[in-house]
């Protein structure tokens, strides 16, 4: 089984945050910062950790909502939606987008440092909210590959994009209502011709078809199909 423990991540403002590491049998491999969903650093995000480690990954996930309230570990379900919405509005009305990026390069640069992955390359990954900032960490720090699921605001920050020079890849649902195809559209028109970009579109799903605890949105079949296509994509950049 792999093995668990919290690291202290300092931010480059003096400020301190929590990661949970997941290490996997071998004790050592390529890094992933695996990026929260709204509802926090909860057993789904952990269950993905370990699905991760039990491949040879070393997975970090941080506490990306420290600045608005610590610890946000919320229930999938509707009772939980409203106030995971609340806490992911206060972050991103009041953490500024400097601090934000700073936060996650800072965490990522703490992954890097670590025995279990010195000099080994590192992902940055994220599901909902974590995939938007997976590829905003991709265009701003230097992540050796990025994995975006259904991340929300992407086409909003495509100008970003002109930085972005690691492989990554996207997944969305091709019947998410918090990302149209007008929008997933925007992002092939914009990226798809890059030999470092892959998009995927599972047609038949809507957003976060990932989340297993969430019956509200969870596909198993788009999970089923879009798995493997990550599987093999970190295998190929992080292993080769």
């Amino acid at each position: 089984m792999p093995s668990t423990r919290t690291e202290t991540i300092s931010a480059t403002d003096g400020g301190e945050f929590n990661g949970h590491l997941t290490v996997p049998d071998a004790g050592r491999g390529p890094g992933v910062l695996l990026l929260q969903e709204i509802f926090g650093v909860g057993e789904f995000l952990l269950a993905k950790a370990n699905d991760l480690a039990e491949l040879g990954y070393v997975v970090l996930c941080p506490d990306v909502f420290w600045r608005v309230q610590p610890g946000v570990a919320l229930a999938h379900d509707e009772a939980a939606l409203g106030e995971a919405f609340g806490y992911m509005t206060r972050y991103m009305e009041e953490v500024d987008d400097k601090t934000k990026l700073t936060d996650l390069g800072d965490a990522l640069a703490h992954l890097r440092s670590l025995p279990e992955v010195a000099g080994q390359k590192v992902a940055a990954m994220g599901y909902c909210l974590g995939g938007f900032l997976a590829f905003q960490l991709a265009c701003h720090y230097d992540p050796d590959a990025a994995v975006s699921y259904y991340g929300s605001g992407t086409a909003d920050r495509l100008a970003d994009a002109e930085n972005l020079t690691c492989p990554i890849i996207f997944h969305f649902g091709g019947n998410d209502p918090f990302i149209p195809n007008e929008q997933v559209d925007a992002i092939r028109a914009h990226l798809d011709d890059r030999d470092n970009v892959e998009v995927h579109v599972q047609h038949q799903a809507g957003h976060a078809f990932e989340n297993f605890l969430a019956a509200q949105f969870h596909d198993p079949a788009a999970a089923a199909a879009s798995w493997p296509l990550t599987v093999d994509f970190l295998e190929r950049e992080l292993k080769s």
